[in-house]
């Protein structure tokens, strides 16, 4: 009952908004608008006056003008005077609302509240109990993910809280995360990625772009310092040089971010994705500077032919389509458009040893184990004795192998690329690590023990992954 007293107390307030205004009578029409004439005329005898003080007409032409605009205004005068003597001897009715009007309010006072009761009774449903807020599946009213999505991060989660040393993990929990925009816990997941996996180019890529959604498009200190870190091990790699160049340009060096964004421009075929964003930053730093953007720049370099994407990737692109694109999408396009352009570089010149290990890391980043393993034998093959090209090629083989709750031996080849590494380079952290894991794996428990033992050294207590690897010898000591 309290219901019904409720909407009847609404619908007549509403009828009381709305219909007043229709009955109103239009007093004072007249008479203001009259006023306002009087006072346009009166600015643009002023006008005149300052016109011909200036010398920009005559006095002919003044007298004329002003001749016409008084004419109006005794014109306005008169018929002011005409309607106020009608008013006084009772000629002119009292002002009323148009009929038309009136009719409107009375339609509106009727229908309106039966138009109400109709559509509830159509709609409505009085009987539905109230939903308390701790009952309702929020995420589904919101356009959450499916239930099967949250329960496979669920099960990933729980994975990752027995076997914390799991990067690929960490970095397939932060991307998800990231799609959810979830941005602050998929900075957590990933940034645990990073420091498992070490330098990764792709995953610290990944890593930067999420700090700095999560800063508001700001980049922050740590994603300038992982940008750094990529362009340290390759210094055209164009994503980290973007978001270098922006954080130069955010902290107030602008000439700087104006030479990185223009080099980078420079270096970068006409059709790559990330063009027509550089230009806009290039244009924008220029202005800052008080340069004419035309002319600080540069022309990129000639459009290439892109190779063929595979038959599955372009399905998937097609669904994505459908479903219209969204932020990670377009995201995925650009790596994926990067991806391809470095391949067809590393045609043309097979020598790019660092190129091929990008390559490969990129391809292991997109799920395409093949390739990676591919791209990084092609790495080994120019550089057979590089300790970072070996660990590649055996990390390439590792990816490529089904995950397995169970520890075993690693492919035989992987293994002795990653003895040659450690040969090479006796303190080298993955091989240590990797070749720790094989050895615990198959139960050589002092040769992991060293190995592990040599690779703690060169941490601090301090840091995380000093625990990590203590926690593995403890469990060696133990048994397990």
């Amino acid at each position: 009952m309290l219901f019904w007293i409720v909407a009847a107390a609404l619908t007549a307030a509403v009828v009381l908004l709305i219909v007043p205004p229709l009955l109103r009578k239009p007093e004072g029409a007249a008479e203001e608008r009259a006023a306002y004439d009087l006072e346009v005329y009166r600015d643009q005898l002023g006008e005149l006056e300052r016109d011909q003080g200036r010398g920009l007409i005559s006095e002919a032409q003044a007298a004329a003008a002003r001749a016409e605009i008084g004419r109006r205004m005794l014109a306005i005068a008169d018929r002011g005077k005409g309607g106020a003597k009608a008013g006084a001897k009772g000629k002119v009715p009292a002002a009323r609302a148009p009929r038309s009007a009136m009719a409107l309010a009375a339609l509106l006072a009727v229908l309106l509240p039966l138009g109400t009761l109709a559509v509830y009774g159509k709609l409505g449903r009085p009987e539905l109990p109230a939903q308390p807020l701790a009952s309702r599946n929020l995420d589904h009213e919101r356009g959450g993910p499916p239930k099967n999505v949250l329960a496979a991060m669920d099960k990933l989660k729980a994975q990752l809280a027995e076997t914390p040393d799991d990067p690929q993990g960490w970095a397939i929990l932060g991307q998800a995360y990231a799609k959810m925009g979830r941005l602050p816990e998929a900075a957590d997941a990933l940034g645990k990625a990073v420091a498992l996996a070490g330098d990764d180019l792709e995953l610290l890529g990944s890593y930067g772009e999420v700090l700095i959604s999560a800063n508001g498009g700001t980049v922050p200190d740590e994603a300038r310092k992982t940008f750094d870190r990529v362009l340290a091990k390759d210094p055209t790699e164009p994503r980290a040089r973007f978001y270098a160049a922006l954080a130069r340009f955010q902290a107030g060096d602008t000439k700087d971010a104006l030479e990185r964004w223009s080099a980078l421009l420079a270096e970068s075929h006409a059709d790559a994705p990330w063009v027509p964003v550089v230009r806009t930053q290039i244009a924008e730093a220029a202005k800052a500077l008080n340069l004419d953007p035309a002319k600080v720049t540069p022309e990129p370099l000639p459009a290439q032919q892109q190779p063929p994407v595979a038959q599955n990737q372009g399905q998937n692109q097609g669904q994505g389509q459908a479903q219209g694109q969204t932020e990670g999408e377009d995201q995925q396009q650009m790596i994926r458009g990067m991806v391809d352009g470095l391949a067809a570089r590393l045609e043309a010149n097979p020598d790019d040893v660092d190129g091929w290990l990008r390559l490969s890391r990129s391809y292991g980043v997109m799920g395409e184990s093949a390739k990676a393993i591919d791209a990084a034998r092609k790495a080994r093959e120019q550089a057979p004795k590089r300790p970072d090209v070996l660990i590649a090629y055996a990390s390439a083989l590792l990816s490529a192998e089904p995950r397995s709750s169970k520890p075993g031996p690693m492919p035989e080849e992987a293994v002795a690329a990653l003895r040659q590494a450690l040969a090479a380079e006796p303190d080298n952290r993955d091989a240590l690590w990797l070749l720790g894991l094989n050895a615990a794996g198959v139960g050589q428990t002092a040769e992991a023990t060293d190995l592990w033992t040599r690779l703690l050294a060169q941490f601090k207590p301090e840091e995380p992954e000093y625990t990590l690897i203590r926690a593995r010898l403890d469990s060696l000591k133990a048994g397990g």
